[in-house]
């Protein structure tokens, strides 16, 4: 690829995610389709269907007309109904008509990057008619595309790149939302410090301080006296994090070190993804 040098880094993640995921798929018989996942109200199908979809609109194709049902319980806001939009026109399509679709989509995503040789500032097109940077939207389609190529992973029993580009990419993502979480969202004290030490294929330890007017930051220093420390492992941090799961449910793969009731508020709020 020649895109820009600060758009490699999430171009590189995008195509070995979305290629893996074109693979995944691609030997699924029927039946397997209709499989759930772990995405909320998503099947394998509409998984594929979102990633096809979301990349048409990256090259500005239009965007189907459709009436959604009114019975979709997962669907509870303008942006999910938007999201939907792409998933429910496909609903109905055969294997061989995902797959091809995929293949297509791909095709041309990529003639795309190749050659693209915008700024990454560039304003380009986001969901709800809203605009962003080129940059941006190319980081948010590399953390998408990993996320859900863990999805079709869970649900088809084939784990793997836990530690892909794409893994680093979500990591990073995820983080940035992380001082929100502690200081506002579970409202830990003022001049405290919570440590996350994660273990696993991606290892990282991060504190997110909060200083004397309730301002979070994050940082890669160990704490001395943290108020909190939670201790787990990558998957689970990551499927905290995009609400795939609740921490009740994988309760026996964190470990909580300090104030028990801060710990559980801040679990309670883990999910940053809409």
């Amino acid at each position: 690829m020649t895109v820009h040098p600060s758009l490699q880094t999430y171009a590189d993640a995008w195509t070995q995610s979305i290629e893996s995921i074109a693979e995944l798929v691609k030997p699924l018989a029927e039946g397997e389709w209709n499989r759930r996942t772990p995405c909320p109200g998503w099947s394998v199908r509409d998984i594929v269907s979102h990633i096809i979809g979301m990349e048409c609109e990256q090259l500005g194709d239009p965007r189907p007309i459709h009436t959604l049902p009114r019975d979709l319980y997962h669907v509870r806001n303008d942006h999910q109904r938007y999201t939907e939009m792409q998933v429910d026109v496909r609903r109905h399509h055969t294997a061989p008509e995902m797959t091809a679709e995929l293949e297509y989509t791909l095709i041309r995503r990529m003639r795309q990057l190749r050659n693209e040789s915008r700024d990454p500032e560039t304003m380009v097109r986001a969901p709800l008619g809203a605009e962003q940077t080129l940059e941006l939207s190319l980081r948010m389609r590399a953390f998408d595309v990993w996320v859900h190529e863990q999805d079709l992973r869970t649900t088809l029993g084939q784990p793997g790149n836990l530690d892909s580009p794409g893994a680093v990419v979500v990591r990073d993502t995820l983080l940035a939302g992380l001082a929100k979480v502690v200081a506002k969202d579970a409202g830990a004290p003022h001049d405290s410090a919570v440590v996350f030490d994660v273990h696993g294929p991606l290892e990282f330890l991060r504190t997110v301080r909060v200083d004397g007017e309730g301002r979070g930051s994050v940082d890669g220093a160990p704490s001395l006296g943290p108020v909190v420390t939670l201790a787990m492992d990558w998957e689970t941090y990551y499927r905290l994090a995009c609400g795939r799961v609740r921490a009740q449910a994988v309760e026996d793969r964190i470990k909580a070190e300090g104030d028990q009731d801060l710990a559980a508020e801040i679990l309670r709020h883990f999910a940053v993804t809409p």
